[in-house]
């Protein structure tokens, strides 16, 4: 069993406070509670339960700051950069309140001797697993349409995250949500797997990583439940040519250092062209210099956060390791730092392809530079890679970019754009990265049953 819920400072390591898992017993009651609400959610006009969401995106806007506080402390977020996260939630929340009962309506379909609709109807209680790195925006993307769409939650979070959690189920008492229609549960591992089984449960969506999805998608499969996976990735950033290689490199760094390096879909791979490689190279070792650890209130860009655990600056640290071994090199950084999860930021070059290490993802303050001699190249590096969640491509010439943005094997490619981002936008991946959609339109066509409606004529 897991060390258990708990808040553990990121930047001391110390553990100050800890929460008991859910009673079996209790588990029970509260998966039939769900199952009983939810058929009563379900069965309010779809314009009630945006009414109720509506308000869920309210409040999140509304405590933004003390939402920020709580995850600085329990994984080491910027403070302003949680003030934007709550923010975003707030946005998602409001999208899908403002165009579920439009992506729900029926459709009509051509059919002979009657009339056919395509129904888009709740199919029950969801489970979410829900990760660390962004504690309230993973939540938003899972519960927001579903909720719209009439189902059920059971959200069990991240261990390290248990006040957030209590913040989310607060949010959603206050602006109505009924009893039962979301529940978060300080579930263990093995009640995860009991209540995937579950015949009141229908669904699971999780965001984690490759080995936690490899898990659930069995345990959801053994079990006939449809899964949604947003696993890990390592997003190849091509910088074709550029007029300020220095401008270009500080973009790239400021972009892979948000959140202290800990998004899925955040730079990992920075390709350049073999003509611009050594400055640009150059210029990123010069803004890791200027680099400094310090408190999660600052707003100072160079200043870093820790990391969301020591064990996390540690499992990189090794990964660091793996990298020499490998033949590869540390042109600065690659240690942990201090007592707590700062780790220093790095700029890693010479990664042998084909090696193993070649093949993992960073998660934290680590950019990886390939130099490459044509855009064939480029496009070959970065579809070299078990992951294909994102890929981004600048050059001067737009049709040369759309070009190699075309050949990207991701779920999201990105042409001259630091990030596309936005609740309207889909956000998932391909291969590693994981299956399913959420967000826009696509988002609310996950967990529904598409039911054919005919009346006979």
């Amino acid at each position: 069993m897991s060390a258990g819920y708990r808040i553990e400072n990121p930047a001391t390591g110390t553990v100050e406070e800890t929460f008991d898992f859910i009673a079996d017993d209790q588990l029970e009651q509260t998966l039939d509670t769900a199952a009983k609400a939810q058929a009563q959610w379900a069965a309010k006009p779809i314009e009630d339960r945006a009414s109720v969401v509506s308000k869920v995106a309210a409040l999140f806007d509304e405590r933004k700051d003390e939402l920020a506080k709580i995850i600085a402390q329990e994984m080491g977020k910027r403070v302003s950069e949680g003030v934007g996260e709550a923010e975003y939630c707030g946005e998602i929340f409001q999208y899908y309140a403002d165009n579920g009962p439009k992506f729900a309506a029926p459709q009509p379909l051509e059919a002979d001797n009657g009339k056919a609709m395509l129904e888009r109807r709740p199919v029950g209680v969801l489970l979410g697993i829900m990760p660390w790195n962004f504690p309230y925006y993973q939540v938003a993307r899972f519960a927001a349409p579903n909720l719209m769409l009439g189902n059920a939650i059971l959200l069990k979070h991240a261990e390290i995250c248990p006040k957030s959690a209590l913040a989310i189920q607060q949010i959603m008492d206050d602006a109505g949500v009924p009893a039962g229609v979301y529940t978060n549960v300080f579930a263990s591992h093995e009640q995860v797997e009991d209540i995937i089984a579950d015949n009141r449960i229908q669904g699971v969506s999780l965001t984690g990583s490759e080995r936690a999805g490899a898990a659930v998608s069995a345990i959801a499969g053994k079990n006939l439940k449809k899964a949604v996976l947003e696993l890990g990735g390592s997003d190849p950033y091509v910088i074709l040519d550029t007029d300020d290689v220095k401008a270009a490199a500080k973009d790239a760094w400021e972009t892979r250092m948000y959140n202290t390096g800990q998004a899925c879909d955040s730079n990992k791979r920075l390709i350049v062209m073999e003509d611009i490689y050594d400055e640009f190279v150059a210029a990123l070792i010069e803004q890791a210099q200027q680099m400094k650890p310090g408190p999660v209130d600052s707003d100072d860009p160079t200043v870093y956060q820790p990391l969301s655990s020591k064990s996390a600056a540690e499992n990189l640290a090794a990964q660091i390791d793996q990298v020499r071994d490998a033949g590869g090199t540390v042109q600065i950084g690659g240690s942990m730092t201090g007592d707590g999860a700062y780790f220093e930021p790095t700029v890693l070059t010479d990664i042998p392809r084909g090696s193993d290490v070649y093949y993992e993802e960073f998660f934290g303050p680590v950019a990886v530079v390939y130099a490459v001699s044509s855009d064939e190249e480029a496009l070959e590096v970065a579809n070299d890679s078990q992951f294909g969640l994102g890929g981004t491509v600048f050059a001067k010439d737009v049709e040369r970019a759309k070009k190699v943005g075309q050949g990207f094997e991701v779920g999201m490619a990105k042409v001259n754009s630091y990030s596309a981002e936005g609740a309207q936008l889909p956000f998932g991946g391909v291969k590693h990265s994981g299956y399913g959609r959420e967000l826009g339109p696509i988002g609310m066509d996950e967990f529904v049953n598409k039911r054919l409606y005919f009346v006979a004529d």
